[in-house]
């Protein structure tokens, strides 16, 4: 029945069917790399200028740095409330001072991170851990040690 062709063309349908869906796949995969291909490449936040000279921008970095420390995780308008209340000098106006935060994210001083509740996100900047190493207790890590000398016996 296989070879004699005295089952109705089975074989063919089956040799049809196997290549319509490896021509989908290769549609779906064609699909997917121009659609990746079409993204608009991400702003590189190191090369941002801060529109002051650099030993400026850093003290302004340092002031809003502190500030992100003593009051955390902030949105744009909080720090802008709270910029102007601490006294940052150097910043011109809320716009200068989001291009300061975008610069500093570049430079590994802050992150951004959203909350989603529903259909609206909230961003928040705050600092970066100063020293990954220290947040990991003494103790854990003697434990692994141990655990590993015993394994190599």
């Amino acid at each position: 029945m296989w070879f004699g062709g005295g089952g109705g063309g089975g074989l063919r349908k089956l040799c049809r069917a196997s290549s319509a869906v490896f021509e989908n796949e290769i549609s779906s995969c064609s699909n997917l790399f121009v659609r990746y291909m079409s993204r608009e490449r991400a702003v590189n936040v190191r090369k941002i200028n801060p529109k002051v000279p650099i030993p400026e921008a850093n003290l302004i970095a340092n002031s809003l740095y502190n500030l992100f420390k003593q009051h955390g995780p902030l949105s744009v308008p909080n720090t802008w409330l709270r910029a102007q209340e601490a006294g940052v000098s150097g910043l011109n106006s809320k716009t200068h001072m989001k291009l300061m935060l975008k610069w500093m994210r570049g430079r590994k001083m802050l992150k951004l991170i959203c909350n989603q509740a529903g259909s609206s996100k909230k961003f928040f900047h705050t600092i970066l851990p100063e020293d990954p190493l220290h947040d990991i207790p003494i103790a854990a890590t003697e434990n692994k040690k141990q655990g590993f000398k015993r394994r190599s016996k």
